[in-house]
């Protein structure tokens, strides 16, 4: 008994899949990729799916090492990997994201044996890899990771600030000249900022609870670096201003120290 491989057909599923998994992970890891990064890593995890047909030694050992490989290449080839910490955070949620996939299109093939040829295709995987992908996104989005906490570390000039910072979908706030995303922090903040920023400043139109219409004094700051455990991203020239009502309520210990808020819109205007 024998059995054809279309290396070609395998280097595609393998490729496309773990691009759907590199997205995810970089959406939940500050945006740190590129696309171009994206697509390398993607492609370097499907080169490593042919490894067990090509390396000597048993079927098992060749069968890990080739996970091994293509695991380690695909975050190292589309993520700016510093330190061991980062690593390991973007290790947990592949892993994450791919238990879930795994799992829920495994989960599809046994319960559904009328269609289980199609779905165990090229098409068949790719569509459902698709429909999961976008599910998955749609979730975090909306129930995972609407509000993260992460390190921020303001900085200007000499001068460096770290606090803790809020993620928060809720922020939506933009400069209105050039549309640029706008973060806010802590009274106590700018004051210590405030002698280091450079001169001048702009007015930023907002709207809450309690406020149809007010307006916040905004700043330029030179350089703002985010840490979410350990996956760091450097931002030049963040429009900040100051939270009128203070930065105070929050739903944990952690967030109870939080000085800053940041807008999402941020990890992609950069």
């Amino acid at each position: 008994m024998y059995y054809e491989l279309y290396a070609d057909s395998l280097f595609l599923v393998n490729f496309v899949m773990n691009l759907y998994l590199l997205i995810l992970v970089d959406r939940s890891a500050l945006r740190t990729a590129t696309r171009g990064r994206l697509l390398l890593g993607a492609a370097v995890g499907g080169g490593c799916s042919l490894l067990p047909f090509v390396l000597p030694g048993p079927a098992l050992l060749r069968s890990v090492l080739a996970a091994a490989a293509g695991t380690l290449g695909m975050l190292y080839a589309a993520f700016p990997v510093r330190g061991f910490r980062m690593f390991l955070k973007l290790m947990e949620k592949l892993l994450l994201y791919s238990f879930c996939m795994g799992g829920a299109l495994l989960f599809l093939i046994r319960s559904l044996p009328g269609i289980r040829s199609f779905l165990t295709g090229i098409f068949g995987i790719l569509g459902v890899g698709g429909v999961l992908f976008l599910f998955l996104g749609r979730f975090r989005e909306e129930h995972g990771e609407k509000q993260s906490i992460c390190r921020a570390e303001l900085i200007c000039g000499d001068l460096r600030l770290k606090v803790n910072a809020l993620m928060d979908s809720g922020n939506s706030l933009v400069e209105p000249v050039s549309g640029e995303p706008v973060c806010i922090v802590d009274r106590s903040v700018m004051e210590r900022l405030l002698d280091a920023l450079p001169a001048g400043c702009r007015a930023i139109p907002y709207h809450s609870i309690g406020v149809r219409k007010g307006i916040l004094e905004g700043k330029l700051l030179p350089e703002l670096i985010l840490d979410l455990g350990g996956i760091r991203r450097k931002f030049v020239r963040v429009w900040i201003a100051v939270s009128p009502q203070g930065i105070g309520a929050a739903e944990n210990a952690e967030a109870e120290s939080v000085k800053m808020i940041i807008n999402p819109g941020l990890l992609g205007s950069q």
